[in-house]
């Protein structure tokens, strides 16, 4: 897009990382509401995560999402699958090549899986299947019982952290399983530089490896963290200098996707303070007019760049072939975040207040 038009027509947007919490949790989300949040924000499909119950790890359990996504839906949702049995991240791995036909990947989001053998193993069947790893990073055993970034902010205020170290180890070893299984391999919300560092590497070796970050990840840092639980979030905001490499990495491709990792909770779960609310906060109603007015009208990366990594991108990795479906986004007219205002029943976020441009004004 060259110049600013008062509205503007744009593909839907695509969201490879969304919790609609149905079924096993329907009083954070359902399926109903999530959508409807997602209609109204412009998305026409969701990829949703599988931390449910039941988990969806057999064609049955899958079955159980399968049938509410039919009858409540309002956007096209496409459920992932587990890696292991239980979405534990360790044990039985799942049935891959049952479940593959069924799926559009294989995700134990919430979790990395720990053993490097069982992650290679999950590699080679995946591959096998034709499918995609959409994996969360993290190395449990660095956690130390962390809930924010391990930095400066924690360090003050006698916080336990959260080091990078638990993030780009885990993606370090599992580029490395790409480079022996040749695995299709996606990470979710990349959030430190040493993470960038190393997918910019695989990239450059011509490794299957795409990566997202979101939102927050991209215009927080722990210097604007609050006690209060509508700024926990796993990975947690980390510092100035992991968030000025992400801005990097959507500038030169290396992140090839800005996805919301929407992870709604109940009121009461994200009201306990930064040590003992709920990990998530809520992202399809707020990402685009935030990534528009912080990023494009600052003039930090295009339009066209902001449309690529929201809608085109997510088709091109999940092989969903040419758009389909248009929103019309009204660029000129100002409003300001009301989380009472979400469609979402989570209501849990940073960017309560705030001014934003780029409302979807049809769906």
């Amino acid at each position: 897009m060259t110049g600013e038009a008062e509205r503007v027509v744009i593909p839907a947007f695509v969201d490879l990382h969304v919790h609609l919490r149905e079924p096993g949790f329907a009083y954070k989300e359902t399926i109903y509401t999530g959508t409807m949040a997602a209609k109204a924000a412009g998305y026409s499909d969701l990829f949703s995560m599988p931390n449910l119950n039941p988990v969806p790890d057999t064609l049955d359990r899958l079955q159980v999402q399968l049938d509410i996504i039919a009858s409540d839906a309002q956007v096209r949702v496409h459920p992932y699958a587990s890696i292991t049995m239980g979405q534990r991240g360790k044990g039985e791995l799942v049935d891959f090549a049952s479940l593959a036909p069924y799926v559009p990947g294989f995700s134990d989001d919430g979790r990395g899986v720990q053993d490097e053998g069982l992650m290679r193993e999950a590699m080679v069947r995946c591959k096998e299947a034709g499918s995609i790893i959409v994996a969360h990073c993290e190395v449990e055993s660095l956690l130390e019982g962390g809930y924010i970034h391990k930095g400066e902010y924690a360090k003050v205020h006698n916080h336990r952290g959260i080091s990078s170290e638990s993030e780009w180890k885990e993606i370090e070893r599992d580029i490395r399983l790409v480079e022996e299984t040749g695995c299709r391999f996606h990470i979710c919300h990349i959030s430190t530089k040493e993470g960038v560092s190393l997918v910019r590497e695989a990239k450059r070796q011509g490794l299957p490896v795409t990566a997202e970050t979101a939102p927050h990840y991209l215009l927080l840092t722990e210097d604007d963290l609050r006690e209060d639980g509508h700024w926990k979030m796993n990975p947690p905001l980390r510092s100035k200098q992991d968030r000025e490499a992400l801005i990097e990495g959507i500038i030169d491709r290396t992140i090839d996707v800005i996805a919301t990792d929407h992870a709604p909770h109940a009121e009461e779960e994200k009201s306990k303070g930064l040590e003992k609310s709920a990990f998530g906060i809520v992202g399809l109603e707020t990402a685009f007019p935030l990534l528009y007015t912080y990023l494009v009208k600052e003039n930090i990366i295009s339009f066209d760049r902001l449309v690529e990594l929201m809608s085109l991108r997510p088709r091109e990795i999940m092989r969903m072939g040419e758009a389909k479906d248009y929103i019309t986004v009204d660029l000129v007219r100002p409003y300001t975040i009301r989380s009472a205002y979400f469609l979402s029943k989570g209501k849990a976020t940073p960017f309560e207040g705030w001014k934003v441009y780029g409302r979807v004004v049809n769906k």
